[in-house]
């Protein structure tokens, strides 16, 4: 019986990968399976609103906290997620925290009850195999990204083509469904490092990341079977089957206050960009969210921020710049930008309710970064989107979006802006470029009906995937049924 069974959920600590797995823990306990969440103290306070109503509604979860080691590894003190780091240079500094919690995981490990049958663990945290093989348990990897990216990118692991070809030299992604091209320039870190220190440094830990995921017994993904199927079925042939896709994992927030607090302890369901859109018309209004971890230099969010004015449309624009926030703001203040569109356009500071913004009535397109989780988002949403990729595995998605879902306009960026190297890029995207692209998806023309129809048709089936008889609600069930079966035999991960 599945109430026998016990996951142990390990996630890494960053909001685009700790937010889905908190999904992911409450739709496996729905399955009547005991889940425990392994987070530190201060991701515990800010994800433990909707933790802790899932644990009061009666759902087998429980919160295992770790103490997290900052100043240990020469982090401040209460720097305990990605985006905390006052500055992407320490981002080895906090992989090397993130390792330091495996013994103090070991030592309470057997105080677990029941013992745990599994380990689903974020794949960038390789030491919790070592856990999994000491404890003899099947080791689960939870990638946060489609089954066109990991398709895409075993392919590119095995043929090398992109070893033979110049930096801005378009190519086509080998042994995929569809023709997709792409550039050197736009593919991820694992492939494109960058020349700096700190991306050659960060290419050998993705490396080892890689090694040590092929050894994994299976992988969750937070996609569903009608958005991508061709590439799920290819994947899973070189899976040996064991890929389950059992998203969309947003759509399992069914009230407000869950979709509200993703993310934030804040009970921000009145928060103000939601009452302002109760005042706009259906459809009328452009969401623009480069994620969290997005740091756009002054110059680059002047661009944007022109962009959204010049196309004349109402807009919700999320300011984020990291260390360069001061000088976006004074930027803001000295042209008296949010004067000039009061009315049209408002800015959000700090976290936005995203998911709650993404389903009102009011908002009818999404500009994005293109992260899985906001590309399926704006997916589940029935929006079409304003394809901004910035980093990883982004300009896939966008390929994904544009190309193989037809959802998509691409604003015209042309290569990744690596992290680690955010102050040392200029404009990539001009103000004519963003309102050109904010144009053409809010236009009333054929091709972005077309467009629409098909965002509407995916949301349709997100719905539908994570009902009952649906695929991901099948999708679920198989994997549980596999480690029962795994668990029954006394098999060891392999």
């Amino acid at each position: 019986m599945a109430s026998n069974l016990h996951m142990l959920i390990i996630p890494l600590m960053c909001p685009g990968h700790l937010i889905p797995m908190v999904d992911m823990a409450k739709l496996i306990a729905q399955q009547s399976v005991t889940v425990t969440i392994v987070i530190t103290p201060r991701n515990a306070e800010r994800y433990g609103s909707v933790l802790d109503r899932a644990i009061a509604s009666g759902l087998p979860v429980h919160i295992l906290q770790l103490r997290f080691p900052t100043t240990e590894n020469g982090l401040p003190n209460e720097c305990e997620s990605v985006d905390d780091l006052p500055t992407f240079s320490l981002s080895k500094n906090f992989f090397d925290a993130c390792a330091m919690l495996q013994k103090p995981l070991e030592d309470v490990f057997n105080e677990l009850k029941p013992r745990p049958s599994c380990i689903i663990s974020d794949k960038h945290l390789s030491w919790t195999a070592d856990v999994a093989k000491k404890f003899q348990l099947p080791w689960v990897i939870f990638d946060g990204m489609s089954c066109f990216t990991q398709l895409a990118t075993h392919n590119l692991c095995v043929s090398k083509v992109q070893e033979h070809v110049a930096e801005s030299e378009p190519f086509v992604l080998p042994g995929l469904p569809d023709k997709i091209t792409m550039t050197k320039s736009q593919l991820p870190g694992l492939f494109n490092s960058g020349n700096s220190a700190r991306g050659k440094e960060l290419k050998s830990i993705r490396e080892q990341v890689r090694a040590t995921e092929l050894g994994a017994y299976g992988i969750i993904i937070n996609s569903f079977e009608e958005l991508e199927k061709r590439y799920i079925d290819e994947y899973r042939k070189i899976k040996q089957g064991r890929v389950w896709c059992i998203g969309p994992f947003s759509n399992s927030n069914k009230n407000d206050l869950d979709k509200a607090q993703r993310g934030s302890n804040k009970s921000i369901n009145n928060h103000y960009c939601i009452k302002w859109l109760d005042s706009q018309h259906k459809s009328s209004v452009i969401y623009a969210c480069l994620g969290s971890l997005t740091r756009l230099t002054p110059l680059q969010f002047i661009e944007l921020a022109l962009g959204l004015e010049d196309s004349k449309i109402p807009f919700i624009l999320v300011v984020k710049g990291g260390s360069r926030t001061e000088e976006i703001e004074k930027w803001l203040a000295e042209e008296g930008f949010e004067d000039r569109v009061k009315g049209r356009g408002i800015l959000v500071r700090g976290w936005a309710p995203q998911v709650l913004i993404l389903s009102h009535p009011a908002v009818g397109a999404f500009l994005t970064h293109c992260g899985w989780n906001s590309t399926i988002e704006g997916i589940c949403a029935g929006l079409p989107m304003i394809t901004w990729p910035q980093f990883a595995e982004q300009f896939y998605n966008e390929r994904l979006a544009v190309q193989v879902a037809g959802t998509g306009v691409e604003v015209g960026a042309k290569r990744v802006i690596h992290l680690e190297d955010e102050d040392g890029v200029g404009i990539q995207v001009k103000r004519e470029d963003v309102c050109n692209a904010a144009t053409r998806v809010m236009s009333e023309g054929p091709e972005a009906e077309t467009r629409r129809e098909k965002a509407k048709y995916f949301k349709e089936m997100a719905e539908k995937a994570l009902e009952e008889g649906g695929s991901s609600q099948l999708n679920l069930r198989l994997f549980i049924q596999d480690i029962m079966l795994h668990t029954n035999k006394g098999g060891i991960a392999g």
